[in-house]
């Protein structure tokens, strides 16, 4: 069997990082470099297809072989993107205009072949309905949990799930912010045998 190419995850998020250790791949990371603003009239699902392709690229165009994982996750409410708070008073808001409502998170997925110039892609939604939130459960919430790095202001692998009535999508993996079972897909695509050989 030849030999599997690196793998590597464009991509400074610990939380990426995380789900990608679970397919007991070896990787390493690297930042892409991106601009991640968004372009006049580009929808959510369009933007997050962007950026996971530049961001792949731009670390596949520095290198002669390897596979380069890039993501992007956009978060849309009723038409308003939600990015990362930063800070716990506009975590709180955000959460306010989430409350009752359901809040839409398209992470995008783009694995590209340093070697090839291949590039596969794909977009997972993922529907999330929001219980009716008090202001003083979404305060304890936020102090507890701290979720000022995440888009929409909560960790669903956590104590997010108290937020949620429900939350509907292909591959739970998505909302953390790297769809696992796409992305197990293509790296069959490139013949990276999965489960891994043992060793």
């Amino acid at each position: 069997m030849p030999a599997t190419p690196p793998l590597i995850l464009a991509s400074g998020s610990r939380y990426r990082a995380e789900l990608l250790s679970r397919l007991h791949l070896p990787f390493t990371t690297a930042s892409p470099g991106v601009n991640e603003s968004a372009r006049s009239g580009e929808t959510p699902a369009a933007l997050a297809a962007r950026l996971a392709r530049e961001k792949a690229l731009a670390v596949a165009g520095r290198l002669p072989v390897g596979l380069v994982i890039g993501s992007d996750q956009v978060a849309d409410c009723g038409g308003q993107v939600l990015g990362k708070p930063g800070t716990a008073e506009r975590a709180c808001a955000q959460l306010r205009a989430a409350s009752g409502r359901t809040v839409t998170f398209w992470t995008a997925l783009a694995l590209a072949n340093a070697a090839t110039g291949r590039v596969q892609e794909a977009v997972v939604r993922c529907d999330v309905d929001f219980r009716e939130l008090a202001d003083d459960e979404i305060a304890r919430y936020v102090a507890l949990e701290q979720p000022l790095d995440c888009a929409g202001s909560f960790k669903s692998e956590g104590l997010g799930v108290v937020l949620f009535r429900r939350y509907v999508t292909d591959d739970p993996t998505s909302l953390v912010g790297l769809p696992l079972i796409a992305l197990c897909d293509m790296l069959r695509n490139e013949s990276v045998a999965l489960p891994p050989l043992p060793g």
